[in-house]
């Protein structure tokens, strides 16, 4: 593995700020003034903390035009959300609590407003900044006033693609990165970076890491070869779109086998790297309203904070927020709602899944070996599921139970698990199950869960 050590006991609590402070849709006009809304941020630090989050990962905070992924200006501060001095004090006041900040980078793809874009529409062809970007000009000459057809991310013709083969390009992000390391981020998440060739993020981040080695940097990939992409990209991590889909589409189709097939990929991965693993982001439906049983909630998050990885939990997925990401203009914007002004504003219904996240969580926390541990099949059905974590020596074990009637299993010795040597040793450390070492018998409750160590 490439990444940091602080990386191995890191539990990344995310924020979409645009959504978090309520700002506007769109950029501001040029003359209107800053906003400064980031310090709303600052007053959530140590509910964070007290979550038991280790970092902050923050959505995209630069200049854009829309929803932050269309970045206009990559060395200034969305004037929606503040300036430099803001973004100075979320810093200081984060690594003051102990929490690492992580930067959404949006490097496959610009604004259109993206000033060297907007330079080479006006200068054409042997403009300077024309092989910035994937461009056709027209057969029959460039006349100024004329836009050529341009690559963009995914038919999405707002946000224009760069040209990752000019040096050019990859010189500048290098440099984008180092300006906001140089102030205080502890890393990058690369957007959209299997868009991107794994040549050029290998390129950057060695210019990157030559200046700041303790960096971390992790890929959005949605689909693929992820060992590939990390090992050839040089990335610390990669999303783990998988098991996400594994863990909700296993609760909601009863169906323990697609998450025991999943966790054995997911192994094969923490070879060579530990995946970023999340049951909600920025991009997708959340759990609460993914699940069709809502008492399973407990289940997915047992699985997200005790395989291996660095867990990341979507601010408000800690209170039970319920939203539906649709496809259509818009349609992320029920995933990434305003947050109130403090903790104490928020409805009292959220306040019981935020205690369980403590707790599973806190059990996370105290067992960072976790986070390169490799899983085991101990028990399989349908309907319930035990599996053991373990990684040189120490080993959880975690009971599942789909069904809507209480579960009595047995842990049977199929496969070769220090953790079967521990029953007789083991106890009760989360949920309402329990263990008869001598028979090697587990019990749980309807819909219930257990993790025993």
């Amino acid at each position: 593995m490439t990444e940091p050590d602080w990386v191995q006991h890191a539990v990344w609590w995310q924020v979409y700020p645009l959504g978090f402070v309520g700002a506007e849709q769109n950029a501001l006009p040029a003359a209107s003034p800053v906003i400064h809304r980031l310090p709303q941020l600052v007053s959530w630090l140590d509910y964070a903390v007290e979550l038991g989050a280790s970092g902050i990962a923050l959505g995209p905070v630069f200049a854009s035009e829309t929803h932050g992924y269309d970045t206009t200006d990559y060395f200034r501060v969305d004037a929606r959300l503040g300036d430099d001095a803001d973004f100075d004090e979320l810093i200081r006041e984060a690594h003051a609590r102990g929490l690492r900040v992580l930067l959404d980078g949006v490097f496959n793809h610009t604004g259109r407003s993206f000033p060297p874009f907007q330079e080479a529409m006006r200068q054409g062809p042997s403009g300077a900044k024309a092989s910035w970007f994937r461009l056709q000009w027209p057969d029959s000459g460039w006349t100024p006033g004329t836009e050529p057809e341009y690559a963009d991310f995914e038919g999405h013709h707002h946000l224009v693609a760069l040209n990752h083969a000019e040096p050019e390009v990859a010189g500048f992000v290098a440099g984008v990165m180092k300006h906001w390391l140089a102030r205080g981020a502890d890393g990058w998440r690369l957007d959209a970076a299997y868009a991107v060739p794994a040549s050029f993020w290998s390129r950057v981040l060695a210019e990157v890491r030559a200046e700041f080695p303790d960096a971390f940097f992790v890929g959005e990939y949605i689909h693929g070869d992820y060992a590939a992409a990390v090992s050839d990209g040089s990335l610390d991590s990669a999303t783990q779109y998988e098991l996400w889909k594994a863990v909700w589409s296993s609760l909601n189709d009863r169906n323990f086998y697609e998450l025991a097939a999943a966790l054995e990929r997911h192994n094969s991965f923490l070879a060579g790297f530990a995946p970023l693993t999340f049951i909600g982001n920025h991009d997708v439906t959340r759990i609460a309203s993914k699940l069709q049983d809502p008492a399973l909630l407990p289940l997915a998050l047992v699985v997200l904070l005790t395989v291996g990885g660095t867990p990341s939990i979507y601010y408000g997925d800690e209170q039970a927020f319920r939203g539906i990401k649709e496809d259509r203009a818009g349609g992320d914007d029920a995933v990434r709602p305003a947050f109130p002004a403090s903790p104490a504003d928020l409805s009292p219904a959220g306040w019981p899944t935020y205690r369980l996240y403590q707790e599973l969580i806190g059990v996370r926390r105290r067992h960072a070996w976790l986070h390169s541990a490799g899983t085991a099949v101990l028990s399989l059905s349908n309907e319930q599921f035990i599996f053991v974590a373990e990684n040189d020596g120490d080993a959880l074990m975690m009971a599942l139970n789909l069904a809507n009637e209480p579960a009595d299993l047995e842990v049977t010795a199929n496969v070769q698990s220090s953790a079967l040597a521990l029953l007789a040793k083991v106890s009760l450390l989360a949920g309402t199950g329990s263990l008869d070492a001598q028979s090697g018998r587990v019990q749980l409750p309807a819909r219930g869960w257990a993790i025993f160590g």
